[in-house]
């Protein structure tokens, strides 16, 4: 089933114009997420040999890039901005699997169809690679081999901890734990871990979490009024007492 309030657009632009000729300078060299993305396992060859073919990819916040069950053409590297991935069941409720933000893999390796639905929470841009290219990259590379065993590791583990989420905690200690994951991936980027962009809303937050947006808005007020979070503007969260957002969120 596909959401029909939205829609699959964007704009998509050539990573390097007329392909990687010689002598010119390769925009993945250049690229600021490189050394957090998969590609950071490519050599020199390997970036020319792509730069020749992925393409960017601009989307406005609620644009779908793909829908699940599409065929898998591509992958993706998020450049800018951020993602919400979903799946829909049968009677139309949505469970919310995960959230990219800078430098993360979008794809499942080897797979023929798209699993989730991928919409875009804001602004966002990414590195579109054609599928026939870096599964051919993969089999030859093994430092990238290793990089998706680490990227499929890692969801594995976010996984987990989701099932943790959804079965064992209160709905305090789940917004917490989100909180704190949102703190450490922003730490990753080189952001602030205690005043953070959430680009999420409520109800996405309930839809990951298993909650309901009258839960969500409810335990949100509460760290507020307890002085662990200030809400600022435009989706700005500061987290003002860590360690008891961590008390709070380890039960």
């Amino acid at each position: 089933m596909k959401v029909e309030s939205n829609s699959r657009t964007g704009t998509l632009t050539s990573g390097a114009s007329n392909g990687a000729s010689v002598g010119a300078v390769n925009p993945c060299s250049d690229c600021d997420v490189k050394s957090r993305a998969v590609c950071a396992a490519l050599d020199d060859s390997e970036l020319n040999e792509l730069a020749k073919v992925n393409r960017h990819r601009s989307l406005g916040a609620g644009d779908c890039l793909f829908f699940e069950g599409d065929p898998n053409e591509a992958y993706y590297v998020v450049m800018d901005g951020s993602l919400k991935l979903y799946k829909l069941l049968a009677d139309g409720r949505r469970q919310v699997t995960g959230f990219l933000f800078k430098g993360d893999f979008l794809g499942l390796a080897f797979a023929d169809e798209h699993s989730v639905t991928a919409e875009a929470l804001e602004t966002a841009k990414l590195c579109q690679m054609p599928r026939s290219t870096f599964e051919v990259l993969v089999g030859d590379s093994q430092p990238l081999g290793r990089k998706l065993l680490q990227v499929a590791s890692r969801g594995i583990a976010s996984a987990q901890e989701q099932m943790l989420l959804l079965g064992r905690k209160t709905a305090q200690e789940r917004l917490a734990s989100f909180l704190l994951w949102l703190s450490a991936r922003a730490e990753e980027r080189g952001d602030s871990s205690t005043v953070l962009s959430v680009p999420m809303s409520r109800t996405d937050m309930g839809d990951y979490l298993g909650l309901t947006v009258e839960t969500v808005s409810r335990t949100v007020t509460k760290l507020k009024t307890s002085g662990v979070i200030h809400l600022g503007d435009k989706g700005m969260i500061q987290i003002v007492d860590l360690d008891r957002l961590e008390d709070i969120a380890a039960g």
